[in-house]
């Protein structure tokens, strides 16, 4: 048996709002400064439809499906507050990546926020903010209570053992 090949994903993708092909074009006058010479998927409609999708430096692949500027404007937020979870040191960036494959039920392999639509960003925004507000109650008060002889609450246990 000979195995497939892998396709990659460099075709021009369709704009998922009027169904229009993309069309790959520099981010000049999209972006307001495109000093990375960032290169985009963008639908052929715009400016009428806004979609677009930026592409992996150097290649042809898109880095999701085409967005208007309600998504982008989610993905980036759903963005912010993923990367935080790495970027804090509360996880590394390969865990985080799995923490995001749970929570949206997908394989590792399709846990990328450039695929997300509406709703799934509002979900990791949301679950996001819930393990950064974990981990600020672990740096906060509550090892500085443990310290001083002061009793904890069963919520502070686990922090306290943190500690």
């Amino acid at each position: 048996m000979r195995k497939k090949k892998k396709v990659p994903h460099n075709c021009a993708p369709r704009c998922p709002y009027c169904g229009a092909v993309s069309r790959l074009r520099s981010a000049d006058g999209i972006y307001f400064d495109n000093s990375k010479e960032a290169m985009l998927y963008v639908c052929k409609n715009y400016p009428a439809c806004d979609a677009y999708v930026r592409v992996h430096k150097g290649t042809t692949v898109p880095m999701g499906v085409p967005a208007n500027w309600k998504l982008r404007k989610l993905r980036n937020e759903a963005h912010h507050y993923f990367d935080q979870l790495y970027k804090r040191g509360y996880m590394t960036k390969q865990d985080a990546y799995y923490w995001l494959a749970d929570i949206l039920c997908v394989p590792f392999s399709e846990a990328h926020i450039g695929y997300l639509g509406e709703y799934y960003c509002q979900k990791v925004i949301e679950e996001s903010k819930k393990v950064l507000a974990r981990h600020a109650g672990i740096r906060t008060g509550s090892c500085q209570g443990a310290a001083k002889g002061g009793k904890y609450h069963d919520t502070d246990r686990a922090a306290a053992a943190h500690c």
